[in-house]
């Protein structure tokens, strides 16, 4: 069985384990302190891609966490490097907000969000700022034969009030629409924590990624042949395990459990 004591890299979803909307969850500022303090290091993965990172360390700042852009990664990271090393020189739709359009572009992508004939991907992500022709215009592309890129499967992104539509439940919409299905670029698929990886420097066996959700941060830890926590703070249940069949290396109730396993084992 897997030490967590060992844990050296955590990888932290942020909708759903670290907060819910602009309420942080018990622990979270103690936790990410004893991380520091035993000599390791934490990145947030996310993948919504609405806001960029100075977005997500202006929402954590006011929350009392002061972060750093390296303390990031997103499922726009993941598109951008997909983009760029995949699809170099090819002009992409982005049917995403104003804030993924600007990242990629100042990253060098070939960006639009008018509607031509010399389009060659369309990339969808979670779009807090979709219109009927964004939808119209995804569907017209696809029609076409273009290639589709997703930023991310979730289904939903949990809020104070409830949940609402997130990419993959955009994608299922067109794909119902025009029969296409998208490839996703964020987790579950395994890029964003090698990409940590190699950032970080730590081994696998050091790292284990932290979520809510089965079938995304679950899933990508398990993709990436690493450790994985499914905390019960967000959208997941424990009946999910058996919907999805996926198995996480430990269940807790939420970020708190996790802090207090760790202080013990370090004490």
């Amino acid at each position: 069985m897997a030490s967590l004591a060992g844990k050296r890299l955590f990888l932290l979803d942020m909708d759903g384990t670290l907060y819910l909307d602009d309420r942080l969850f018990p622990k979270v500022p103690e936790f990410l302190s004893l991380i520091r303090r035993r000599g390791g290091r934490y990145l947030f993965l996310t993948n919504n891609s609405s806001r960029g990172v100075e977005g997500y360390r202006e929402k954590l700042g006011r929350m009392g966490i002061a972060t750093e852009l390296s303390d990031y990664m997103t499922s726009a990271d993941a598109a951008e490097h997909t983009l760029l090393t995949e699809f170099a020189g090819q002009k992409c739709y982005v049917s995403g907000t104003a804030s993924l359009k600007r990242q990629l572009k100042e990253a060098g992508v070939d960006v639009t969000d008018v509607l031509s004939d010399d389009i060659d991907l369309l990339l969808s992500g979670f779009d807090t700022e979709l219109t009927f022709q964004k939808l119209e215009d995804s569907c017209i592309l696809l029609n076409r034969g273009v290639t589709w890129l997703a930023t991310n499967p979730d289904w939903v992104c949990p809020t104070w009030y409830g949940s609402v539509p997130d990419c993959g439940s955009v994608c299922e919409m067109l794909h119902r629409a025009t029969g296409k299905t998208p490839r996703f670029l964020g987790k579950p698929q395994p890029e964003m924590v090698r990409l940590a990886l190699k950032r970080t420097g730590f081994a696998p066996q050091q790292a284990v990624v932290i979520g809510d959700r089965l079938y995304t941060d679950v899933a990508c830890g398990i993709n990436a042949g690493i450790d994985s926590i499914f905390v019960l703070s967000g959208e997941g249940v424990m009946g999910d395990m058996a919907k999805y069949r996926l198995n996480p290396t430990w269940v807790y109730k939420d970020i708190a459990q996790i802090y207090h396993i760790l202080g013990e084992n370090a004490s």
